[in-house]
């Protein structure tokens, strides 16, 4: 049991420091963490929305409902390569399990991520929407859990392989700026031709980022795709675990 409180105060200690860290000698603060989803709304808004005309209802929301939980897995996800990295001091005098550190990266977006729900209901709100408490209350807890195992894995195995193979800090922007444009953020699903849609679903971001537009914007939970995001965040976790349990004895050597 003192094992287990140890851990949760280490986490804890750490998320709060990745925070004064991210906010340090800042005015605005947290206002910094959705600055950037908001501008890319209003770019792609006025790209595709305004100029191309996407026929999408209340799109401003669509993209939001999007790029909100975009942002947690992207920021978590592009800053993976430096955790251990930028930690090689407390790794080589301290003895501590190494997993809470991509575990503080994880939880302090997933905080930045909470804050933002607000926001996003206020724009509901400006568009005559209304969350339903019930199916929200069910909904994001189900939805963080599965993404937090996700992009748990990712970042293990980024941050894990990128002691030994320097270059996947480059390669892992590359990477997600992909990712971002084969998931549904910026157009609907149902623009997808269908016999394209498989392919849509074996990006393991796509099922997660339409279960999180389903439920923000239609208060609805779809099974099917709720299975396939889990299965799909066991897996990847499943693979980073195995990275990083196989690399961990090396860490001190290779930091």
């Amino acid at each position: 049991m003192r094992k287990w409180v140890y851990y949760k105060d280490l986490i804890l200690v750490l998320i709060s420091k990745e925070m004064k860290v991210r906010y340090k000698n800042t005015i605005l603060g947290f206002f910094w963490s959705i600055a950037n989803p908001l501008c890319f709304a209003l770019v792609f808004f006025i790209a595709f929305k305004v100029y191309m005309r996407i026929q999408i209802e209340n799109y401003i929301i669509f993209l939001l409902s999007g790029l909100f939980p975009w942002q947690w897995f992207g920021n978590t996800v592009n800053s993976s390569p430096g955790v251990f990295i930028g930690n090689a001091n407390l790794i080589k005098k301290v003895n501590f399990p190494r997993i809470g550190l991509p575990l503080a990266i994880l939880g302090n977006d997933l905080v930045h991520f909470l804050l933002s729900i607000p926001v996003l209901v206020i724009f509901l709100l400006i568009y005559k929407k209304h969350p339903q408490l019930i199916i929200w209350s069910i909904g994001i807890p189900l939805l963080c859990i599965i993404q937090s195992l996700m992009v748990l894995g990712f970042s293990l195995a980024v941050s894990s392989l990128n002691l030994f193979f320097r270059d996947l800090q480059h390669l892992t922007v590359i990477i997600t700026n992909l990712i971002f444009y084969f998931t549904p953020i910026i157009y609907a699903e149902t623009m997808v031709p269908a016999k394209y849609r498989p392919l849509l679903l074996a990006n393991p971001l796509s099922s997660l980022i339409i279960s999180w537009q389903d439920l923000f914007l239609k208060n609805i939970l779809r099974p099917s795709l709720i299975f396939v995001a889990c299965g799909w965040a066991i897996v990847i976790f499943f693979v980073g675990y195995s990275i990083y349990k196989s690399l961990e004895p090396k860490f001190v050597e290779v930091v």
